[in-house]
């Protein structure tokens, strides 16, 4: 049926996804007009006459040549090859089009007959389409071998996804592999008859592995060791502080653990009931408390001294504060401790202990440290103005 308004021009287009041309006759595409096309078509049926391709050119000849003699203007009528790449996939379709651009610029078609050489190539369709409209497909395929053409090409298609697909060859490719040399190893030290049970066990851990996910816990730890970048020096100190304060707690509850459950194991006589064992217990918080107070407290100095140097390189007014509490924490050994001895030995009187002393010179000491850190924050004020104000801005921004 002839289209009304305009003037047809039928490009019969030949389609060789693969690049057999190139690759068994080395012949160069794109090729248009009917002369190139035949002689392209007998110089790859000379080199490999069971080549599909070679063909499907033949057929894009015969319906050439069929329609130009009937037609009352042969010019209308041109036909071109193209190729992809031996490698497929997106490659070849980029080739393929950019191919198909050169030949509507020399041929401005306004219909397509598509012939092409199988299953594969017709993946080439909708990217025809796109450009110019195809009107008709020939697909030419060798009687005996369409259906052996199909499943091989499915076939080879899976068994792509299987090698190259990680997802897949793990299970499909590395288990067997594994099942192998295990195989092997049991052959070579004369262990054939544990066969059964090292099978159970890597099957077992196989499922172990993918049923709770430790394959994916382990990937996402590598790619985080990978991409980790350090985060900046006083994040560092105050992480190392952090993690120091912590251990040094924990150390010094172990002594005072230790030390309490060794002065309960020296109580003569054992404690037999739990009121006894009520009455000893301001005894041993004495021990624990004795023995775990300084570790405790250098632990905690250690962690707020980490945050004060952050916030000095971080020009934080928040330094201050944190100052005085490490002052404050590290005076509390002294009244800990005094506190300890006293639970000890109640029976001594506690002026002799030092603890109300301690005490009293303490209360003086925290107010002179407030009192030098307001001076020293009113003094230093303008090192951390800048910082204020930007968060203040940061502040208002959101």
């Amino acid at each position: 049926m002839q289209k009304t308004g305009r003037e047809e021009h039928i490009l019969i287009l030949c389609v060789d996804r693969d690049d057999d041309l190139g690759a068994k006759a080395e012949i160069k595409t794109p090729l248009l007009g009917r002369e190139e096309n035949l002689e392209a078509a007998v110089g790859l049926a000379l080199r490999d006459p069971e080549e599909p391709d070679a063909n499907a050119i033949f057929e894009a000849v015969r319906i050439y040549d069929r329609l130009s003699g009937e037609a009352e203007a042969p010019g209308n009528y041109q036909i071109a090859t193209i190729a992809g790449s031996e490698l497929g996939d997106v490659g070849a379709d980029r080739k393929l089009v950019s191919q198909l651009t050169d030949v509507l610029e020399m041929f401005p078609a306004s219909d397509v007959i598509l012939v092409t050489d199988g299953y594969s190539d017709e993946a080439i369709l909708p990217l025809v389409e796109s450009r110019v409209p195809i009107t008709s497909v020939r697909r030419v395929v060798m009687k005996h071998s369409k259906s052996i053409e199909e499943t091989a090409a499915l076939f080879s298609r899976y068994l792509k996804i299987m090698i190259d697909n990680p997802r897949y060859s793990r299970i499909i490719l590395g288990l067997p592999g594994i099942l192998l040399i295990l195989l092997g190893i049991l052959y070579v030290f004369n262990l054939l008859v544990y066969t059964g049970i090292a099978f159970v066990i890597v099957f077992g851990a196989v499922l172990l592995i993918k049923g709770f996910g430790i394959d994916r816990a382990a990937r996402g730890l590598y790619h985080w060791i990978r991409e980790y970048s350090p985060p900046p020096l006083p994040v560092q100190i105050a992480g190392f502080s952090a993690v120091a304060g912590v251990l040094l707690v924990l150390v010094g509850c172990y002594l005072g653990g230790v030390s309490a459950i060794t002065a309960a194991a020296e109580l003569v006589p054992p404690p037999a009931e739990l009121g006894q064992w009520l009455s000893y217990l301001p005894t041993l918080a004495g021990h624990f408390v004795s023995e775990s107070i300084l570790s405790i407290v250098i632990g905690v100095c250690v962690l707020l001294s980490g945050r004060a140097i952050r916030s000095f390189f971080e020009r934080d007014s928040r330094l201050w504060r944190t100052i005085v509490v490490v002052a404050v924490v590290a005076w509390s050994w002294t009244i800990f401790s005094q506190a300890a001895q006293v639970l000890i030995h109640p029976e001594k009187p506690v002026f002799t202990t030092g603890l109300v002393f301690t005490i009293i010179t303490g209360i003086p000491l925290a107010v002179g440290i407030v009192l030098i850190a307001f001076l020293l924050r009113r003094r230093y004020a303008a090192f951390f103005k800048e910082k204020e104000e930007e968060v203040e801005e940061t502040r208002e921004e959101e």
